[in-house]
């Protein structure tokens, strides 16, 4: 494991971290395995790399004939929401809009969905599912910190690029 990074970390440092952090994970993925695994080694690995990720983790997208929402999946921190209504909070907005969200301050957040309490910072990154190739996210990454504004641009780009990954690069066993 990498030593943790604190949120007054440098550009740079999170920079470095977030390399070595997707490096370690396509080491530990090397190998075909399934999503639930894939999901559930990601979250380790980014929950124990920050200081600042007070949760992390994935919520998969679902539906029926009739709606449409998300569903926990593997992630590191307190218990959480257990589904999301698609398009309501960060999480269900990020899906619906298939684009990356990084909330500063939660609680201004027009629709915000508290799972947490102590959450004052939110980024969520939408994933795609490997086999589909289409633009519905399967799912989306979801981090919360319990540090106003935790979130920088690096995140962004760190995240994405691991959700990139997954989407793309991971071999995913059907």
């Amino acid at each position: 494991m990498l030593r943790p990074l604190p949120h007054t970390a440098s550009r740079e440092a999170r920079e470095r971290q977030y390399d070595a952090v997707l490096e370690r994970i396509r080491l530990l993925l090397d190998e075909k395995v399934d999503l639930t695994a894939v999901m559930a080694t990601v979250a380790c690995e980014l929950h124990h790399s920050f200081e600042y990720f007070h949760w992390t983790g994935f919520y998969r997208a679902c539906e029926d004939r009739h709606h449409s929402w998300l569903e926990i999946g593997p992630y590191q921190g307190k218990h959480a929401c257990l589904s999301i209504p698609l398009g309501k909070g960060v999480c269900g907005q990020a899906a619906e809009y298939g684009k990356l969200l990084n909330v500063p301050d939660v609680h201004k957040f027009p629709g915000h969905i508290a799972c947490a309490s102590s959450t004052q910072s939110e980024i969520v990154v939408p994933f795609y599912h490997p086999r589909d190739k289409i633009s519905i996210p399967a799912g989306v990454l979801d981090v919360d910190s319990d540090i106003k504004a935790a979130f920088t641009e690096e995140d962004e780009r760190g995240l994405k690029a691991i959700c990139f990954f997954l989407s793309y690069d991971c071999k995913i066993r059907a």
